[in-house]
């Protein structure tokens, strides 16, 4: 019977005790909360990444990759790959060399180059502890350790082009999965006065060694943007005044016909073999083609962005 419990701290009324009020909680929650911040001054918005810019090229100090997500480290295994790595300017962070290895040239060379660089750990290990890092690859001995590449926000190239008082050039790659031909292009863009370069978070090629070597280091001047819808970014582009061109083999019109090429300007280019997919060809602005006198069907993405950016940067010119 209720009252009439003798076990300890039990309730033995339904009534609740004295509640407390809000505290002003509510009140608070319905006063405004003044007016919007200036765009400036608004965390992420453009303008305020463009303010951030120009101060840093006040101070003289570099920008820093951000908003891309980062890369994943990589492995480069076997003694002539290393070195080629390491002579190429490939960015590493570590080179593992087996316990008693047998020394011939590229191994000193290898070695050599590592010191000089300054900032490579060197790091000796068994066998088998290589073994198990290269999942039985034969590594030789030797293996490099490449790390995360940090790819930017693609406004950001949008916002460094501004920056600099030039209309944004950049290039958008479709489903391009050969790293070479991403380090192509990356080496075409540097060389034309281009922004960048946008590839999509899935089913592209990524910056590994290979894009690295390929770009005859491009790369470490050049941003790599990844966006995680392609369609999407190329639609903010076009909300930023950029004018988007994409190459197909069967274009409406010639490149030389293009007068867009002069200002700002996103120029998607597809994969070899299928060329732009559906959704992306359908947001271009235009869809041009190359003309090829000598009757070739199509050129590899490399070779393609770099008659384009070639184009766009003798209009400029």
């Amino acid at each position: 019977m209720a009252g009439n419990s003798q076990r300890r701290n039990r309730r033995t009324a339904n009534k609740k005790g004295a509640q407390l009020g809000s505290g002003g909680q509510r009140r608070r929650g319905l006063e405004g909360k003044g007016p919007t911040p200036p765009a400036e001054m608004r965390k992420g918005h453009a303008k305020q990444r463009a303010a951030q810019a120009r101060a840093r090229k006040a101070t003289g100090r570099p920008a820093p990759r951000r908003g891309g997500a980062r890369g994943t480290a990589e492995l480069v295994v076997g003694r002539n790959s290393v070195y080629e790595a390491l002579r190429d300017g490939v960015p590493a962070n570590t080179l593992y060399v087996q316990q008693f290895i047998d020394s011939d040239d590229r191994v000193r060379d290898a070695l050599r180059l590592a010191a000089d660089l300054g900032d490579i750990h060197l790091m000796e290990a068994p066998r088998a502890e290589l073994d198990r890092m290269t999942d039985g690859l034969n590594h030789q001995g030797m293996v490099l350790q490449i790390p995360p590449y940090e790819y930017a926000h693609p406004d950001d190239l949008v916002v460094a082009a501004h920056d600099e008082g030039q209309d944004p050039l950049i290039v958008a790659l479709d489903g391009v999965t050969d790293p070479r031909n991403l380090g192509a292009v990356v080496r075409s863009v540097s060389a034309f006065g281009g922004h960048g370069v946008v590839i999509p978070e899935r089913r592209a090629a990524g910056m590994t060694a290979g894009a690295w070597k390929t770009s005859a280091g491009a790369a470490a001047r050049t941003p790599v943007a990844r966006a995680s819808n392609l369609t999407r970014a190329l639609e903010a582009y076009q909300k930023a005044g950029c004018f988007v061109v994409g190459l197909a083999a069967d274009g409406d019109a010639d490149l030389h016909e293009v007068e867009a090429l002069d200002g700002p300007v996103v120029i998607v280019v597809g994969s070899e073999g299928k060329g732009l997919s559906r959704l992306v060809g359908e947001t271009c602005d235009l869809r041009v083609r190359i003309p090829m006198p000598g009757g070739d069907e199509s050129l590899n993405a490399g070779v393609a962005a770099g008659v384009v950016l070639y184009e766009a940067s003798r209009r400029r010119a």
